[in-house]
């Protein structure tokens, strides 16, 4: 009869726990030394804000597909996280202004999760103060409620020169996600930057009705505010692959809702949720 094999000595898996510690740290410095050279490629300090969410989303979701193992995918997604947005800043130094008004706490968590804290944060009380902020600067980010609106802020990136929706956060989504408060990510997009999945559109409706949002609901995510006359209302308005913006208003027309304008402020990567078939698109009305 074989003899079990024993275990390996403590302080042999401990040497290979720090041989595998230096690994990471000298590809970290690797992946810098890479970013030096894209640097001086792309003249990235030239061009605006470097944020990139189409590929980051990606990254994202082949991280959730490749994760096996005891560590939690919340602990490799945060330091992956960390690791996108502080070389990022390196390539071109940038600034996170966050509305604390939809919860001080949360806006917190959701910004040092998906930014670190090498990258400054700005707080605000109001979304209005972000895109502002924004608007000024050549390649800051803001971050604003995509749930929880204090009022039609998104009117300001109507027009060629404001700012933009680049993203929503976080890029894949989950029941138990540590900073998982649904936010906006508004920027100066780099042309390379824009992915279409996701289009939204600031509209400006009167005879705003109950009828109306459950029309206008079934085929996309959409927020109202209450505008002007005691039925007009600012809707935001989210419109997903497979719809257009004709198909939304065709169909608040059909409920009885005059549409009186009508802009693109913005558009962002398909959402997917983690579940236990894997990561999947997330339907419309989420």
């Amino acid at each position: 009869m074989s003899k079990t094999a024993s275990p390996p000595p403590l302080a042999e898996l401990r040497a290979e726990i720090d041989r595998i510690d230096e690994e990471m740290h000298r590809l970290l410095m690797q992946r810098g030394e890479i970013i030096g050279r894209l640097i001086k490629v792309k003249r990235t300090e030239e061009s605006g804000s470097a944020f990139r969410p189409a590929r980051e989303a990606d990254m994202m979701r082949r991280l959730v597909e490749r994760h096996r193992g005891i560590l939690p995918l919340d602990t490799a997604e945060s330091i992956l996280r960390v690791v996108i947005a502080t070389f990022t800043y390196v390539q071109a130094p940038f600034r996170v202004h966050a509305d604390l008004s939809a919860g001080e706490a949360a806006m917190r968590d959701t910004e040092r999760f998906h930014f670190g804290f090498t990258v400054p944060l700005v707080a605000h009380m109001g979304a209005a103060g972000v895109v502002a902020e924004v608007g000024k600067s050549k390649g800051d980010l803001g971050l604003v409620s995509a749930t929880s609106p204090g009022s039609a802020w998104w009117s300001a990136l109507e027009g060629n020169d404001a700012p933009k929706i680049i993203a929503r956060l976080p890029f894949i989504e989950r029941a138990d996600h540590p900073a998982g408060l649904p936010v906006f990510a508004i920027a100066r997009p780099h042309p390379d930057a824009i992915v279409r999945d996701v289009t939204i559109w600031s509209m400006k409706v009167s005879g705003w009705t109950g009828n109306a949002a459950r029309a206008a609901s079934a085929l996309a995510d959409l927020i109202a505010i209450p505008e002007g006359s005691f039925d007009g209302a600012a809707l935001l308005v989210s419109v997903p692959q497979g719809k257009t913006v004709d198909d939304i208003v065709a169909a608040l027309r059909g409920a009885g809702v005059s549409v009186r304008s009508q802009a693109l402020v913005g558009s962002h990567a398909t959402r997917y949720m983690v579940g236990a078939d894997g990561a999947r698109p997330v339907p419309t009305g989420r």
